[in-house]
């Protein structure tokens, strides 16, 4: 996987059918924080909320998080991550690295603890484990 140019910000996305988690992060301290969660539906807004951010943030290089099964096969939510991510490369030109997601809710949760909204620290869980396998 080639590494993003130094100092450049990065933003991950956690896909679900309901909402998507976002989470901020940048090659120098190569920290990712939770960053906003947006609904998944309608679509129209959903990708003005993404420009916005990408905009705001001037992120070139985006990280999603790829839904796989507990052995590592493809499910029907790996389809919806694999098109999700070909959107944004298509409507705005980033580049887009896929980043497996397993237990990226689970480890959330660990952090949040009971009853914590955890969309987007999924999203900062599956953009660390990019940047740490840098």
């Amino acid at each position: 996987m080639p590494e993003p140019a130094a100092d450049q910000t990065l933003l991950g996305f956690d896909v679900g059918t309901r909402r998507i988690g976002v989470a901020l992060a940048n090659t120098v301290t190569r920290m990712a924080r939770p960053l906003a969660v947006i609904p998944a539906e309608p679509v129209a807004p959903r990708f003005a909320q993404i420009h916005a951010l990408l905009t705001e943030w001037q992120a070139r290089t985006v990280v999603v998080g790829l839904a796989l099964t507990a052995d590592g096969g493809e499910q029907p939510a790996t389809g919806r991550c694999r098109r999700f991510a070909d959107q944004l490369r298509g409507r705005f030109g980033v580049v887009v690295h896929l980043q497996d997601e397993r237990d990226s809710s689970l480890e959330a949760q660990a952090i949040l603890g009971r009853g914590g909204d955890d969309d987007a620290m999924a999203a900062a869980v599956i953009l660390q484990r990019y940047l740490d396998a840098l």
